[in-house]
C-alpha cells in the first residue's frame, strides 16, 4: 500500500515525467518557430522582365557565285575564217571593243562586183530613163506607136528597180563588212574564250562568254521557311572560298521553291574585285530580323535533366521554379516559345540557391 501511494498524482515521480514532456514540447516548438522564421527570411536575387524583343535570326546560306547577266557573243557570218582574237580571258572590255576579225579577202572581192554592178545599173537607168522622158506628150499623136512608148517607160521603170536590186545587194555586203569584226555587245569582263585563229566562223558556235559589268551574284541556296525573314535590298556578309569577307546586298528572293529539296534562291550582288570569281562557292551571313518575339536574358535560364527552366516572381515575393521551351537567341537574349507572359519578373542572379517558394528581395532589374 505504501509503494502505491508513492505512485500517485502527486508523486515525485509523475511530476518530474510531467515537467520532461513539457520541456520536449516547448522546445519541438521553439525549433518548429525558428525554422518558419528562417524560411520567411527573404533572400537577395537580381530580377529582370520577360518582354516583347525583335530577334535576329543570325541565318545563314550557301551557293555558287554566277554572273548576274551572262552574255554569249558569237558572229552572225557563216564560212569566214577568224583572222584575228584581240582579247583572252579576264580581260575588262567597253561595249562596242573589237574583239575578234574575220578574214575579209573575199569580202573584198565581191564588194568590187557589187560596186561594178551599181554603176552599170545607174548607167542603164539614165539611159532607159532619158528614152522615156523623149515620148512624154506623145501620146495619141500618131509620131510613134502607143507600144513603142509603152515599151520606153516600161525600160525605165525596170532599169530603176535593177538598179534597186543592185544597191541592195551592195548594201548587203556593207553590213557584212562591219560583221567581220566581232564587237562586245555590252561592257565587262570575258569569262571564256573558245575561238581561235583559223577557224571557221558559224553563227551557232559562240566564241566569248562574259559577265556584264562584272557583275557576280551569290546564288545562295536557302531553306523554304527561311525565305520569308529575307527582304531584298538587305545586306549580309559573304565570305569567299580565300576567307575574304565582302558585303553583298539581296537583289532577288526566288518566288517558287524547288519540289524535291524544298530550297529557294536568294541572288545577292557582290562588289566588282578581282577575287570574286564566277563558279566558285561562298557563304552569306544574314543579319535578318523577324517579328517581335517573347524573349528573356539567356542568363535566366537554368539547365538541368528535365530541360530548360527559370525562377518567376509571384505576387506574394516568393519564386516559383517554371519549365519552358527556348528557340533562337541573339544579343544575349533567348527567344521563349513557351513560358510566362510579358511582363513577369525571372531571375538574374543567385537562381542556383534558390528553391521553388523562397521567399525574395529584388536588387535590381536587370538590363535590357
Amino acid at each position: 500500500m505504501s509503494d502505491m501511494r508513492s505512485n500517485g498524482p502527486g508523486s515525485p515521480v509523475l511530476t518530474t515525467l510531467a515537467m520532461a514532456l513539457l520541456a520536449t514540447t516547448l522546445a519541438a516548438c521553439g525549433s518548429a518557430k525558428s525554422k518558419s522564421s528562417s524560411n520567411d527570411q527573404p533572400l537577395t536575387a537580381t530580377f529582370a522582365p520577360v518582354e516583347m524583343r525583335t530577334m535576329d535570326s543570325g541565318l545563314s546560306a550557301s551557293g555558287l557565285l554566277v554572273p548576274r547577266e551572262e552574255a554569249a557573243v558569237s558572229t552572225q557570218l557563216d564560212g569566214y575564217r577568224v583572222a584575228e582574237v584581240l582579247v583572252d580571258q579576264g580581260a575588262e572590255v567597253a561595249a562596242g571593243q573589237p574583239l575578234a576579225r574575220l578574214d575579209d579577202t573575199l569580202l573584198k572581192a565581191q564588194l568590187e562586183q557589187a560596186e561594178a554592178a551599181v554603176a552599170n545599173q545607174e548607167a542603164n537607168f539614165e539611159r532607159a530613163e532619158a528614152e522615156a522622158r523623149r515620148v512624154d506628150g506623145l501620146d495619141g499623136q500618131g509620131v510613134i506607136s502607143q507600144e513603142q512608148i509603152d515599151e520606153r517607160r516600161l525600160a525605165a521603170r525596170t532599169a530603176k528597180a535593177q538598179l534597186a536590186s543592185a544597191r541592195a545587194q551592195l548594201g548587203d555586203l556593207k553590213v557584212r563588212e562591219g560583221l567581220m569584226t566581232v564587237r562586245a555587245p555590252v561592257a565587262g569582263r570575258i569569262l571564256e574564250r573558245t575561238v581561235r585563229p583559223g577557224d571557221v566562223a558559224s553563227h551557232a558556235a559562240i566564241m566569248f562568254r562574259m559577265a556584264r559589268d562584272g557583275v557576280v551574284e551569290l546564288n545562295a541556296e536557302v531553306a523554304e521557311a527561311a525565305l520569308t525573314q529575307i527582304r531584298a535590298g538587305e545586306k549580309a556578309d559573304v565570305v569567299l572560298a580565300g576567307g575574304a569577307t565582302v558585303t553583298g546586298v539581296v537583289r532577288l528572293v526566288s518566288p517558287q521553291v524547288d519540289a524535291q529539296s524544298r530550297l529557294g534562291h536568294v541572288r545577292l550582288t557582290l562588289p566588282v574585285r578581282p577575287d570574286v570569281r564566277p563558279g566558285g562557292f561562298a557563304r552569306a551571313q544574314f543579319n535578318t530580323r523577324g517579328a517581335a518575339t517573347l524573349a528573356l536574358p539567356e542568363r535566366a535560364v537554368n539547365f538541368d535533366a528535365d530541360g530548360a527552366s527559370i525562377m518567376v516572381l509571384g505576387a506574394d515575393q516568393r519564386v516559383h521554379r517554371q519549365k519552358i521551351r527556348t528557340g533562337a537567341r541573339s544579343e544575349g537574349f533567348v527567344q521563349l516559345l513557351e513560358g510566362p507572359p510579358a511582363g513577369s519578373q525571372v531571375v538574374l542572379g543567385g537562381a542556383a540557391f534558390l528553391l521553388d517558394g523562397d521567399k525574395v528581395r529584388v536588387a535590381g532589374a536587370g538590363a535590357k
